[in-house]
C-alpha cells in the first residue's frame, strides 16, 4: 500500500519568489557600493617567521586569500573595510583598512582555540561562545587513522561517543553518542556541506575540512525529530583565492589478523577420545596424518592503498576545489575486498551582494562480501580434515560422519562456491545560493540531492561445503535498489551589535523527500560452458522469481534560533523545530522540539581578578529531541499478496491478498529531554583548558518490537510500540595541555566518559524482556546478562551427593566428579532458569582517550590510546573451543578435569552433553576492559630550502601504527568487538576482529 503524508504544494515556488525580491531589494546595496581598493602586505609570527598559507579576507565578503611565498598577500578591499587574518595555532586579528594600502600582519600564537569558528546547525559560532556541548574534532587526527569510515577514525578523540568498528573491507564502524537513547537504531544524524545524509563507506575523509559533533538537545535541537542520537556536521574544503595548488597524499598498509592459539593433530586426537571416553559414546575414526591449520586456509595478510590528489584556487570573487581519490582494500578474509573511487568539486563565488555555490561529490565503490563466518569456522573445523576431498562432491573437505563430525563451514569452499557482492554508484551535492541585502540580514536558499544505485550480484555454484549439507542447484540472484532524497531549505539569518549587546537570529524552512524502490530476480540451474564458466545472467536457467517495491518518505520543517549575548559576559540561546513526518501514525505525525541554553563567562566579570585564569565559563542548557528511525510504512498493515487459492467447480486459481503483520496505527514520536550542565576554563594563558560537562538524558515512547504470538495471526514480524522509557546520565572531562611558542610544539589531551543506562518503564505491565542472554528490567541497564552461576567443580562423588537444598534434596544427582556445580538459586533442589541471576552488563562503567603529540623541527610524533573498563562480556567462541560437547577444535594447553590433574578450573571434557558447555552459564562471562595503543606515527617534514629547488611547497613522509598493543584479560581475538544487537551489545559471536596494521605515507603540495 501506499500512504503519502500531505505538504504544502507552493513553498518552493515561495522560496523562489523570495530569492527574487531579496535580489531587486538589494540593488539599492550594489550601486551605492563603495569603491574598493587593493592591499598588500605580509604576515608573520611573533618571531618574524612567516606564515604561509595564513587565511587573509574581508570581515562580512566572501573574498579571500591565502599568504604565499615569504607570507605575501594581496587583496582588493574596499576603502572602509576590514581585514580578518588567522591561521591555525594563531590567535585572529581584525584589522580596519582605514585608506591603508599596506598591512603588515603579525600573529600571535595561540594555546588555545577559543576564537575558532564552529559550524553549528544552519550557522556558526566562536567556540568560546557555546551554550551547548559541542565537540571539535582536529582533522589531522582524524587523517591520521587508516579507516574505511569517519566514525570508526573518531574513536578516543572527543568525549561522550563510544565507537565499535572492525577489520572487516568495507564495514560500517558503530558510533554511540551519550548513550543508547532508543532501540531501533543508534546511528547519529550527519550533515555535510548541509546535506542531511551520512558518512558511510563512501565518503572519503580526504576532503574534509572540519568536524563538529552537537551532543547535547540545545546543540541539536535545530535538527528537531532526527537528532536525539546526536549529530556530526561535516564541512569540506574549499578553495582560497590565489595560484592552484596541488596536494597528494598515498599511503599503503598492511594488515595482520589476530589469530586463535589452536591444537594440532596430536593434541586434539588426545582431548577429543576422552571427552567420547567420558561420554560412553564410541569414538570417531580420526584421520592422524592429517594436520590443517585452517587459520592459514582461511586467513592472509590484507592490504590498503589509500591514493588523493586535489587541486584548489581562486580570486578574488569565486574559488575552486576538485579532488579525486581511490581506496582499495584486500581483506584479510580470502575473497574479501573494498574498492572506493570518489570525486569531488566545490565551488563558489560571489558578486557584489549575491553569492553562489555547489557541493559535489561522486563516488562508485565495490564490496565483495565474506561468506560465512570464517571467523568462527577456523576452530570448528578439526584439524583431521583435510582442506581437499576427492571423495566428496565438489572436491573439498568438510568431515564425515565416521571420520569427523562437524558443522564447521570450509572456508576456501564457500569463498570459490559462492561468489556476492555490491556495488553502489553515488552522488550527493548540494547548491546553494545567498543574498546579503544589508550588513546584518542574509537570505540563503539551499537545494540538495544525493541519489544511490545499488547492484547486488550473487551467483552460488554447484557444490558443498559443510557436512550434511542439501542438494541445491547452481543459483544467480540480482537485486537492483535506487535511492533519492532530495532536500530544499530556505533561511533567514540576522546578525547585529548594538553596544553591549549582540544578537543572532535565523529562521527557516525545510523539505526533505525520501524515494527507495527496489527490484530483484533469480534463476536456478544456471548454465555452464565447456571449461566451468557460469552464464550469470538471469536469461539462463529455470524456476524464475522476481519481485519489488517502492517506498517513499516525506519531512517538513520550520524552526528558529536566537542568540544573545550581552557584554560577553552573559550568553542565552534559544531555538524551536516543528517537524511533520509521514512515518508515523495519523494524529502522531507531528510534534515540536525546544530548547533553551545559557552561559555565564565569570572571567569577564569586574568582581574576577585571577590572573592565571584566562578564560572561566559556566553553560546549563534543557531541550527536547525525537527519533523516529522506523520504517516507512510501519503503522499500515503489511498485505502478503502472493496466496492463491483453488475455487469452484472447475478449480480456477483466484488470487487473494491477507495481512500477515499486526500493526500499530498510533506509532508516535521517540522524544528525548535532556538537561545538560558544564564549563569551560583556561589558566595559564591559555595553555591549559579543561571542559566538562554532566547530562541526563532521558527518552519517552521508546519503540521496540512487541512480542506477539504468532497464534494471533502476526506471521511478519513483532509490531512496533511506543512502551519503553530509557535514562542516561553521565560525566564527560576533557583536559588540554599544549603549547606552540618555542621549536618543540607540544599538546597533550586526556579525556574521560562515563555514561549509566537505566530503563524507567517497560510495556506489558513492566514484565520483564528476555532476549538472548539477557534479561531487561525497570531500574535496570538494557541487556542485564541473565545467567546460571557456578561455584567450582564437584571432586568426588560424595561432594555430589551432599550438595543438597534446605530440604535435603541433592541439587545435581546426574552429577559426577569433575562437573560444575551450580548455584540453586531458589532452593528448590534443581538447576532450572528460575535460578538464573543478574550478572553485570555489557556498557562500560567510563572509557578514556589519551592522545599525544609533539614535533620538532621537521619531526613530529603522535600517539593515541584508548581504553573502556568496567564492561562485562560473553566470549561466545570459548563455548565451542572449551566446551567440549560438540565436534570443534579445542584451545591449545587447555586441561580439562581428570583424576589425575583436579586442580583446574575446567570441567572434565563431556561429549554431547550440555551439562558443564551450557550458554547460558557464568563460565563464558569474562571481563572485557582494555587499554589499547589505537595508533602511533612518526612524520618528518623535507626542509622547504630542498623542496624549494624542485618547486614544491610541502612534503611529508610518514610510518604509522594502528593497534599494535592492547592490554586486556579477555581471552578472546578482540575485546573491541562490534555486536549491533542492542541487547547483548557484549556478546561476541565470532566478531571481525579489529587488524594491526602498519603503513608508510607520502603527502605533497606544489
Amino acid at each position: 500500500m501506499k500512504c503519502r503524508f500531505k505538504m504544502p504544494s507552493d513553498w518552493v515556488r515561495y522560496g523562489q519568489y523570495l530569492l527574487f525580491f531579496f535580489f531587486f531589494c538589494s540593488l539599492f546595496n550594489t550601486v551605492t557600493a563603495q569603491n574598493a581598493q587593493p592591499v598588500t602586505g605580509t604576515v608573520t609570527d611573533e618571531r618574524g617567521a612567516v606564515l604561509i598559507g595564513a587565511s587573509i579576507s574581508v570581515k562580512g565578503t566572501t573574498n579571500s586569500t591565502l599568504a604565499g611565498e615569504n607570507g605575501a598577500y594581496r587583496i582588493t578591499v574596499p576603502a572602509n573595510g576590514t581585514l580578518v587574518v588567522s591561521n591555525v595555532g594563531y590567535t585572529s586579528q581584525e584589522i580596519p583598512v582605514k585608506g591603508q594600502s599596506e598591512i603588515n600582519v603579525v600573529l600571535k600564537s595561540s594555546a588555545t582555540d577559543l576564537n575558532e569558528v564552529v559550524v553549528v546547525g544552519y550557522g556558526t559560532q566562536l567556540k568560546k561562545d557555546l551554550t551547548g556541548a559541542v565537540s571539535v574534532v582536529r582533522t589531522s587526527d582524524v587523517l591520521k587513522r587508516q579507516s574505511t569510515t569517519v566514525a570508526e577514525a573518531l574513536q578516543g578523540l572527543v568525549t561522550g561517543i563510544r565507537v565499535r568498528g572492525g577489520g572487516r573491507p568495507g564495514s560500517e564502524a558503530l558510533i554511540q553518542i551519550r548513550g543508547a537513547k532508543n532501540l531501533t537504531g543508534t546511528t547519529p544524524l550527519y550533515v555535510i556541506d548541509g546535506l542531511i545524509t551520512d558518512a558511510n563507506r563512501d565518503f572519503n575523509s580526504f576532503d574534509i575540512q572540519s568536524i563538529q559533533i552537537l551532543k547535547d538537545a540545545s546543540a541539536a535541537a535545530i535538527y528537531g525529530s532526527r537528532a536525539a542520537n546526536g549529530v556530526i556536521i561535516i564541512t569540506t574544503k574549499q578553495g582560497k583565492s590565489g595560484p592552484m595548488q596541488i596536494q597528494a597524499s598515498a599511503r599503503y598498509t598492511v594488515q595482520k589478523m589476530p589469530l586463535y592459539d589452536l591444537m594440532e593433530t596430536p593434541e586434539f586426537i588426545k582431548l577429543n577420545y576422552q571427552a567420547y571416553d567420558n561420554a560412553g559414546v564410541p569414538r570417531q575414526k580420526l584421520d592422524s596424518t592429517v594436520n590443517t591449520n585452517w587459520q592459514d586456509v582461511a586467513f592472509r595478510t590484507g592490504s590498503m592503498k589509500d591514493l588523493n590528489m586535489s587541486f584548489s584556487g581562486g580570486g578574488e570573487s569565486g574559488s575552486y576545489y576538485v579532488s579525486g581519490g581511490y581506496f582499495g582494500n584486500k581483506g584479510t578474509v580470502i575473497g574479501t575486498k573494498f574498492d572506493r573511487y570518489n570525486l569531488r568539486v566545490n565551488t563558489q563565488g560571489s558578486k557584489g551582494i549575491f553569492s553562489i555555490g555547489e557541493n559535489l561529490a561522486i563516488s562508485n565503490a565495490n564490496v565483495a562480501d565474506m561468506q560465512g563466518n570464517p571467523v568462527v569456522d577456523v576452530y570448528r573445523l578439526l584439524p583431521t580434515i583435510p582442506v581437499y576431498d576427492n571423495t566428496h562432491p565438489g572436491g573439498y573437505g568438510y568431515g564425515d560422519e565416521q571420520k569427523a563430525r562437524t558443522f564447521g563451514t570450509n572456508p576456501l569452499a564457500i569463498a570459490n562456491i559462492v561468489n556476492s557482492g555490491v556495488d553502489n554508484f553515488r552522488v550527493r551535492g548540494n547548491l546553494w545560493s545567498e543574498l546579503k541585502f544589508t550588513s546584518f540580514l542574509k537570505y540563503r536558499l539551499n537545494l540538495g540531492y544525493e541519489t544511490s544505485r545499488d547492484h547486488y550480484k550473487y551467483l552460488k555454484k554447484d557444490g558443498y561445503w559443510t557436512l550434511n549439507q542439501s542438494y541445491d542447484p547452481s543459483i544467480a540472484n540480482e537485486n537492483r535498489a535506487s535511492y533519492e532524497n532530495k532536500l530544499v531549505e530556505n533561511t533567514l539569518s540576522f546578525k547585529e551589535k548594538f553596544g553591549k549587546h549582540d544578537i543572532t537570529a535565523i529562521a527557516g524552512q525545510s523539505y526533505q523527500k525520501i524515494n527507495y524502490a527496489q527490484i530483484w530476480g533469480s534463476k536456478r540451474n544456471i548454465v555452464q560452458d565447456a571449461s566451468g564458466h557460469y552464464y550469470d545472467v538471469l536469461d539462463q536457467g529455470d524456476g524464475g522469481q522476481l519481485g519489488g517495491y517502492r517506498q517513499e518518505a516525506d519531512l517538513i520543517s520550520y524552526f528558529g534560533r536566537v542568540e544573545y549575548a550581552y557584554d560577553n559576559r552573559y550568553l542565552i540561546n534559544g531555538v524551536l523545530r516543528y517537524d511533520g513526518t509521514s512515518r508515523l501514525g495519523t494524529g502522531h505525525k507531528t510534534g515540536y522540539f525546544p530548547s533553551v541554553s545559557a552561559a555565564w563567562r565569570i572571567s569577564e566579570e569586574k568582581f574576577f581578578n585571577v590572573s592565571w585564569i584566562s578564560d572561566l565559563k559556566l553553560r546549563a542548557n534543557y531541550g527536547t529531541l525525537g527519533s523516529s528511525n522506523i520504517g516507512y510504512y510501519d503503522p499500515f498493515p503489511v498485505i502478503n499478496t502472493f496466496p492463491t487459492i483453488a475455487m469452484g467447480k472447475d478449480q480456477h486459481i483466484e488470487h487473494l491478498g491477507t495481512q500477515v503483520k499486526l500493526t500499530n496505527p498510533d506509532l508516535r514520536w521517540e522524544t528525548l529531554e535532556q538537561q545538560n550542565y558544564g564549563f569551560d576554563i583556561s589558566v595559564l594563558n591559555n595553555k591549559l583548558t579543561l571542559t566538562g560537562d554532566y547530562f541526563i538524558a532521558k527518552t519517552r515512547d521508546v519503540l521496540y518490537e512487541a512480542p506477539i504470538a504468532m497464534t494471533t495471526g502476526n506471521d511478519g514480524g513483532n509490531p512496533l510500540v511506543n512502551a519503553l522509557s530509557l535514562q542516561n546520565n553521565g560525566l564527560e572531562l576533557a583536559l588540554t595541555y599544549q603549547d606552540n611558542a618555542d621549536e618543540f610544539k607540544y599538546r597533550g589531551t586526556l579525556n574521560f566518559t562515563s555514561v549509566r543506562n537505566k530503563v524507567l518503564k517497560l510495556g506489558y505491565q513492566g514484565n520483564d524482556l528476555y532476549t538472548g542472554l539477557t534479561r531487561t528490567t525497570v531500574g535496570q541497564p538494557l541487556g542485564i546478562w541473565y545467567l546460571l552461576k557456578t561455584d567450582g567443580i564437584f571432586q568426588t562423588q560424595d561432594e555430589v551427593n551432599n550438595y543438597k537444598n534446605s530440604k535435603g534434596q541433592v541439587i545435581q544427582p546426574n552429577a559426577k566428579p569433575g562437573d560444575l556445580r551450580f548455584i540453586d538459586l531458589n532452593d528448590d533442589g534443581q538447576i532450572t532458569n528460575s535460578d538464573k541471576m543478574d550478572m553485570g552488563h555489557a556498557w562500560p562503567k567510563f572509557e578514556t582517550g589519551l592522545n599525544l603529540f609533539g614535533s620538532y623541527k621537521g619531526f613530529a610524533l603522535a600517539m593515541d590510546w584508548f581504553g573502556s573498563f568496567g564492561a562485562k562480556v560473553i566470549n561466545g567462541p570459548r563455548i565451542a573451543m572449551d566446551g567440549f560437547s560438540d565436534n570443534a577444535n579445542y584451545r591449545k594447553g587447555i586441561q580439562p578435569w581428570t583424576p589425575e590433574n583436579p586442580n583446574t578450573n575446567t570441567p572434565r571434557a563431556l561429549y554431547a552433553s550440555t551439562l558443564n558447555s551450557r550458554g547460558d552459564i557464568d563460565r563464558w562471562l569474562e571481563n572485557g576492559s582494555f587499554v589499547r595503543l589505537k595508533l602511533i606515527s612518526l612524520s618528518y617534514d623535507l626542509p622547504k630550502e630542498w623542496l624549494s629547488k624542485i618547486g614544491f611547497t610541502n612534503a611529508q613522509l610518514s610510518v604509522s601504527g594502528q593497534n599494535l598493543i592492547t592490554i586486556t584479560k579477555y581471552t578472546g581475538l578482540d575485546p573491541e568487538f562490534n555486536n549491533t544487537n542492542i541487547y547483548e551489545r557484549g556478546y561476541d559471536f565470532g566478531a571481525y576482529p579489529n587488524l594491526k596494521t602498519f603503513s608508510v605515507g607520502l603527502n605533497f603540495g606544489f
